[in-house]
């Protein structure tokens, strides 16, 4: 097996003297170390053991609503609910549906019980995690901006180049009363921005490029081909396809990805949706981070929990012709303690990385003629009849070998 190769010393190396590998659970407080100094007043230790009297209460209740609604789940799978599985799948999603209404009409709190209940029988509820229209356009929107933009920095031809100030860049790409987008990468076919997200360390990023060599229909399907990826892409350890909603298309991925040396593997689980808009010459799949009940967390990766990604493609003339603008918007919290510096200088030198690793595929796929499913021409899956929410999965990739990572490859989905 090949050994990862381990990076110069350096400013990586540099960091990670600087801080420790990955994130660990804190470690359990003492007892009584939440009293205070010198205990209290036998008031305020009274309410505190009423207290904690009754969490142990709410604790215990918990755990029997869980092992019930468990136990009915089994129940109910053993029975087959006289429908064939689809069927049994479908009404028994339709009754936590139901419950989940009958509960929010009534109190939000009630409606987050209902919500724990669905989870702890291991079902997923799309209302309020599915990606919405209005989520689309926005994007779609965006590009638009960036399409007029984009006229600031080309003349009358598109060789005709020009760079602008820093002042004038940055009041163009920002939009009125939103935090100001700064250059950090500016090249003829490609531009990379990012801007402080407020209240953290972290940073969103956006890259605005061409293509002329490969057609958006590729492009577009490459993207989306899970199966496909699993081939191209070195660092996916696990790329699945957890459910699917056939109210909207959206789906639920769970993937896992090596990080670069020394972190550890990340795993992601996060909902997509895409749409192609062939009346105003676009595509769009945005993507963002969800939980689901079915892909609990596993002690060997670290993960990820704030997630979102958004891919508009425009074409220079049609959706089978060579040639197109992009627009990806991203963010993620990737749960490192490296210095602010770090990561940012990880994911400006790995976004360009992974595009190109994309743009590669696709020409691979064209020329070679490898199989990639078009998701402009594909129909939702079905789910053996009736409407309402549908589940598919796909079969689990094999870890593959770690291969040659280095210091800047972050995976982007």
């Amino acid at each position: 097996m090949l050994q990862p190769r381990r990076p110069p010393a350096g400013l990586v190396a540099s960091c990670a003297r600087a801080a420790r590998l990955g994130p660990r659970p804190p470690a359990a407080a003492p007892p009584g170390s939440g009293c205070g100094s010198g205990g209290g007043s036998g008031a305020a230790g009274g309410g505190a053991a009423r207290r904690g009297l009754l969490g142990l209460l709410a604790r215990q209740c918990s755990y029997v609503t869980g092992q019930r609604a468990r136990r009915a789940q089994q129940a109910w799978q053993r029975g087959g609910g006289g429908g064939g599985d689809g069927a049994a799948e479908r009404a028994r999603r339709g009754l936590w549906r139901r419950l989940l209404r009958g509960r929010s009409s009534s109190s939000s709190a009630a409606a987050a019980a209902g919500r724990l209940m669905a989870a702890l029988a291991g079902v997923f509820v799309w209302d309020g995690q599915r990606i919405e229209e209005e989520e689309l356009q926005r994007s779609a929107q965006e590009m638009k901006h960036m399409e007029t933009i984009s006229n600031l920095f080309h003349g009358n031809t598109p060789d005709d180049y020009q760079r602008l100030d820093s002042k004038t860049e940055r009041e163009a790409v920002s939009s009125s009363g939103e935090q100001p987008w700064e250059m950090v990468m500016d090249k003829k076919h490609f531009k990379l921005w990012r801007r402080p997200i407020e209240g953290t360390h972290l940073y969103q990023y956006r890259v605005f490029g061409t293509y002329t060599d490969v057609t958006p229909r590729q492009f577009f399907n490459v993207q989306l081909d899970t199966e496909y990826r699993k081939k191209w892409d070195s660092l996916v350890i696990k790329l699945d396809v957890i459910e699917r909603d056939l109210a909207t298309g959206s789906e639920v991925i769970h993937w896992v990805t090596h990080f670069p040396y020394p972190m550890y593997s990340r795993d992601y689980v996060y909902v997509r949706r895409y749409s192609v808009d062939k009346e105003n010459n676009m595509m769009v799949l945005v993507s963002r981070a969800v939980e689901h009940p079915s892909v609990p967390e596993d002690p060997e990766y670290v993960r990820v929990r704030t997630y979102e990604s958004q891919m508009v493609i425009r074409p220079h003339k049609t959706f089978d012709e060579n040639g197109f603008d992009y627009l990806l918007t991203y963010s993620d919290n990737p749960q490192t303690v490296f210095p602010r510096y770090c990561v940012s200088w990880m994911v400006s030198s790995g976004m360009p990385d992974f595009l190109e690793k994309l743009h590669t595929a696709a020409l691979k796929a064209k020329k070679m003629e490898i199989e990639v499913r078009d998701y402009m021409s594909a129909k939702p899956i079905e789910s053996g009849g009736g409407g309402g929410e549908g589940k598919a999965s796909v079969a689990s990739a094999e870890p593959k070998s770690e291969g040659t990572r280095g210091p800047a490859q972050l995976e982007y989905a």
